[in-house]
């Protein structure tokens, strides 16, 4: 732990808390602050002027990394017939109907997404106080409920992520690692940003994007000014 603290409060001189930085900037001090002898997650965090409270003023939705996250997802697949197949085809890694649910009513979790057609939600909704607890009910609104489990699947595998406004208005998602490099973790967060902005609630006033910070996994939070990233 001594070791640990010594390099966090070493990168923490790099960055000056008050200051906010373009993007290229902030992705150059990313890279330098980094200290972990893993392959830290990037990490986004986004504070919105948006009062969740109100259902007109959600946040949620998904977008595909163009560069994936870095992470090896197991999918779960709730299908039958020719759609359990297809759903086999794309990668996902346990498939099934009825068995499926009662395996996971007897206690298995081993997985972190799940995936369902339409017409078994009905079988779905008897676990949904398991599955939504735990962020792993299958839902429309992020294309997890849907006939084309395939692209579902594919999709999730390469690099999909979901985002959903939390109570005090801020969004929380990993980007990819470290590793890919200042122009990969670029391209993925612009698409991020991208789809924060396309997801801004009709009924939301005043500044939409309140703060933005990036961070690794253990390194400091570094502020981006957001206004330089905006667009009419």
């Amino acid at each position: 732990m001594p070791n640990r603290g010594k390099k966090y409060l070493e990168s923490r001189k790099k960055v000056n808390r008050v200051s906010k930085y373009s993007l290229d900037e902030a992705l150059d001090l990313l890279q330098g602050t980094a200290h972990a002898k893993f392959d830290e997650t990037v990490e986004v965090a986004m504070r919105l002027g948006v009062d969740p409270k109100y259902p007109d003023q959600q946040v949620r939705g998904s977008v595909v990394l163009p560069n994936g996250t870095g992470k090896k997802i197991r999918i779960v697949v709730f299908a039958k017939g020719e759609k359990e197949k297809e759903a086999q085809e794309a990668g996902a890694d346990i498939v099934g109907s009825d068995d499926l649910v009662a395996k996971i009513q007897g206690g298995w979790f081993d997985f972190d997404k799940a995936v369902a057609t339409p017409d078994m939600m009905g079988a779905v909704g008897k676990i949904g106080k398991i599955l939504g607890p735990r962020g792993l009910m299958p839902n429309p609104k992020v294309g997890t409920v849907t006939f084309d489990v395939g692209k579902a699947v594919r999709d999730l595998k390469g690099g999909k992520v979901e985002f959903k406004v939390d109570k005090t208005g801020t969004l929380h998602s990993g980007i990819g690692r470290i590793s890919f490099g200042k122009d990969k973790i670029r391209e993925n967060f612009l698409a991020f940003f991208e789809a924060i902005m396309k997801a801004k609630p009709s009924a939301a006033k005043g500044t939409y994007i309140r703060s933005i910070a990036l961070s690794s996994t253990m390194g400091v939070g570094i502020k981006l000014n957001a206004s330089t990233l905006q667009t009419e």
